[in-house]
């Protein structure tokens, strides 16, 4: 049995049943369909506005709840991760992209795109990673060049969540190439921008419902007034923003191996060998027995961590923590249940098959567990 959580207050699960109910109208039925596809259905994003469980964040006078309480984002990102529905980019929009949108844009930027973001009209993607700069984010050689009242941008990006469907691209460049951290920009890009066009759509492991793709940009132009926040200080916006989007992955995480943990002691239970309850062999009982453990303190320690976003205290270092250890537990745990189920784990009918894998990319994506290990060593002085 999990241990009792004292974070979420009945509001808060009064949400999580809206947020279970449209995962279950909306989402459940055409996953497979969208996993076959490569891509969601677009029109899945107005639904989640609709719903209320996208762009909540976002103030009412932009067509938004005005709910500024991560504990919302956090039962998103745990109600996505329990259910293994990969394919909707909401945590996307809700935890990186609102909070850009919300804190660097003028009140132009706001009619223009946060209202569209609220309303499920608009979707977005980031473009950060390159062919050759994916943990290194300083390694990035995409430029752009101001000529006048424009912005000329010049290079690709690539394994790009959304970047397909996404009407707007926020563009990590390089403004000015001889002044390191200080020399990056973020800009906004609307599809169908001349010199801005799609590459191929990945073929991937897992998480086959969500379009991962290449972008690239060749004398594509925009106007100046598309940069978000302030030029040259690109690096350090993204660097505000990875501590809450880290924790969001740490915590999906913890609830996607939470689920399949259930499933497979049900499984141990019924499933039967030499007589007895697979569950009932000493090895498979100290295995299950382990994972119980572990996911109760890795719950314990996610929420203590989502008291400190609520209080202002997480700091880069804790949420390197939190993501590197849970999404390696997230990882340990669904291979031993799959172990657990035997030739069945590997049959895709069963959950735990997909889910082993839709968890490989945990550990890379939003910075790898090297990097974060990297982030902590660095704080302790080496």
């Amino acid at each position: 049995m999990a241990a009792p959580r004292s974070v979420f207050t009945p509001e808060h699960e009064e949400f999580r049943g809206v947020v279970r109910d449209f995962l279950a109208r909306d989402v459940a039925p055409y996953h497979e369909q969208w996993e076959q596809a490569g891509q969601v259905d677009k029109t899945v994003y107005k639904a989640a506005a609709q719903a209320g469980v996208l762009g909540f964040s976002v103030p009412e006078e932009y067509g938004g709840l005005g709910v500024d309480d991560f504990r919302y984002n956090a039962i998103v990102a745990e109600e996505l991760g329990a259910s293994h529905l990969s394919g909707p980019a909401l945590t996307l929009h809700n935890d990186i992209i609102a909070p850009y949108l919300l804190r660097l844009t003028t009140e132009a930027q706001r009619q223009r795109w946060l209202t569209g973001l609220a309303s499920g009209e608009l979707t977005f993607a980031i473009g950060m990673s390159e062919p050759t700069a994916g943990s290194d984010l300083a390694g990035i050689k995409t430029s752009a060049r101001r000529d006048g009242d424009e912005w000329v941008i010049n290079g690709q990006k690539t394994f790009i969540s959304n970047g397909i469907l996404s009407d707007v691209v926020i563009v990590v460049c390089r403004t000015d190439p001889d002044a390191g951290h200080k020399g990056f920009s973020l800009i906004l890009v609307e599809k169908g921008t001349p010199g801005f066009e799609l590459g191929r759509k990945l073929a991937k492991i897992g998480h086959h419902a969500q379009d991962t793709s290449e972008l690239f940009f060749s004398d594509c132009r925009v106007p100046a007034s598309n940069l978000l926040g302030t030029e040259g200080r690109g690096f350090y916006h993204l660097m505000e923003n990875l501590p809450s989007e880290r924790l969001s992955i740490g915590i999906s995480a913890v609830a996607g191996a939470r689920s399949i943990f259930t499933q497979t002691v049900q499984y141990a239970h019924d499933r039967e060998a030499f007589g007895q309850s697979i569950g009932s062999f000493q090895a498979n009982r100290f295995t299950i027995a382990e994972m119980a453990t572990e996911l109760d303190i890795a719950q314990i320690y996610i929420d203590n961590y989502i008291h400190q976003v609520l209080d202002g205290t997480l700091t880069a270092v804790d949420a390197a923590k939190a993501k590197w250890w849970c999404t390696e537990l997230n990882k340990k745990v669904v291979d031993q249940c799959l172990q657990l189920h035997g030739g069945y784990g590997y049959m895709l009918e069963y959950p735990v098959a997909k889910a082993y894998q839709d968890v490989r990319i945990s550990t890379i994506l939003g910075g790898t567990t090297e990097i974060m290990k990297d982030i902590i060593g660095r704080d302790l002085g080496f």
